[in-house]
């Protein structure tokens, strides 16, 4: 026969132990023997005023020169693609520290011509330097 030792104790709802009555979850089986009390602040409602397409504030930001020289995608790509290794593609792009880099390297010996040719042919048509 089970009795409750005191005000400050009571009987959990699933296994039937003695609990202590400010007992959420039962220190016997584990189960939630009450709600959790919630005692902290209200959330703030959260506005968020931002366009969804965020590629088109940039392409219109790009077309009025704020974001860079347009530069075309299959320029850059044949002049990688025939002197990449010069780094003529750098210099067309006003990138002049990589172009002489390119220049005295063989296009990092070879390695950066490679890549930059993957990157070049990975870019929209025209793209923004």
């Amino acid at each position: 026969e089970l009795k409750m030792e005191n005000n400050n104790t009571k009987y959990c709802k699933f296994c039937g132990a003695i609990i202590p009555a400010d007992a959420v979850v039962c220190t016997h089986c584990g189960r939630q023997v009450e709600a959790f009390a919630n005692n902290q602040q209200p959330q703030p409602t959260v506005v968020v005023n931002n366009s969804s397409n965020s590629y088109s504030s940039y392409a219109s930001a790009t077309a009025n020169g704020f974001g860079g020289r347009q530069k075309s995608k299959w320029t850059a790509f044949f002049l990688c693609l025939f002197l990449g290794y010069l780094g003529a593609h750098k210099f067309y792009e006003g990138k002049v520290g990589m172009g002489i880099l390119y220049l005295f390297t063989c296009g990092l010996f070879g390695i950066g011509w490679i890549v930059d040719i993957i990157i070049i042919l990975t870019k929209p048509n025209p793209y923004y330097v």
